[in-house]
């Protein structure tokens, strides 16, 4: 029988670091039921209670491994009614060379630009058509994490990373078209320089040409997110969001 459970439930990707483990905080200090998604096992040291049994295992490079979690994820939101309000792509691969240089669009390898898209785009899709009947029952929402390197070149960002950003964005809007008439939302998020654990030597260069003159918080991200999962964005479908202290003017 389902849960009787009445919260809200979201499926974020890319849930251990940065911006995903800052949108975990966001939307459980406002009660919502977070089913976290990351290629690590749930950490013993996280203060999240229901953590480890709302916490998926998955190789999203994989689709096999990535069909495999969805039945995992459709199951875990059955117990609970079977409806799904939020569903966030957060997570991505931006292969370096050594040193953490860029790849440009001639040194990545067939293999890598496979890989890179498998993770940052084909995965957002897979995920969002594996669960539409879900999101659908809760009239949920889709947020993907773009990235400002998908509209420019961008100094430390990778060929592959940019250009499945790009693609990303463009997904959105055909995923908002989609998935509209089943009162499904669909937006996107575009950060920019943001402070979390991977930032690129050489990122305070970029700071200084900033109109805010300033990193970004994984905190200011999260609470857009938050933002285009509730009701406070009820009429807004399509769009893609800036967070980046002005960088794409």
């Amino acid at each position: 029988m389902p849960s009787t459970d009445s919260r809200k439930s979201l499926i974020l990707t890319g849930a251990s670091r940065g911006i995903g483990h800052a949108t975990v905080k966001r939307f459980s200090t406002a009660g919502w039921r977070v089913i976290t998604c990351s290629r690590h096992p749930f950490p013993d040291d996280c203060p999240w209670d229901a953590g480890p049994e709302d916490h998926i295992v998955v190789d999203l490079a994989s689709s096999e491994d990535t069909a495999r979690a969805i039945l995992a994820m459709r199951d875990k939101l059955e117990k609970q009614g079977g409806g799904l309000h939020a569903l966030i792509n957060n997570a991505a691969i931006s292969p370096k060379k050594s040193g953490g240089a860029r790849l440009n669009s001639i040194e990545s390898d067939e293999a890598e630009w496979k890989r890179v898209f498998q993770v940052n785009f084909f995965a957002p899709i897979m995920l969002a058509r594996g669960l539409i009947d879900e999101l659908t029952t809760a009239k949920g929402a889709v947020v993907n994490v773009t990235s400002i390197a998908g509209s420019r070149v961008h100094p430390f960002a990778g060929a592959a990373y940019s250009t499945s950003k790009a693609a990303l964005a463009a997904l959105t809007r055909e995923m908002a078209a989609d998935f509209g008439p089943r009162g499904v939302r669909v937006n996107s998020i575009s950060p920019g320089e943001i402070e979390t654990a991977i930032l690129s030597p050489g990122t305070e260069k970029i700071v200084e040409q900033l109109p805010l003159q300033r990193l970004g918080q994984p905190e200011e991200v999260a609470r857009a997110i938050y933002f285009l999962c509730t009701e406070a964005s009820s009429y807004v479908t399509g769009a893609e969001l800036h967070i980046n202290g002005g960088q794409h003017v």
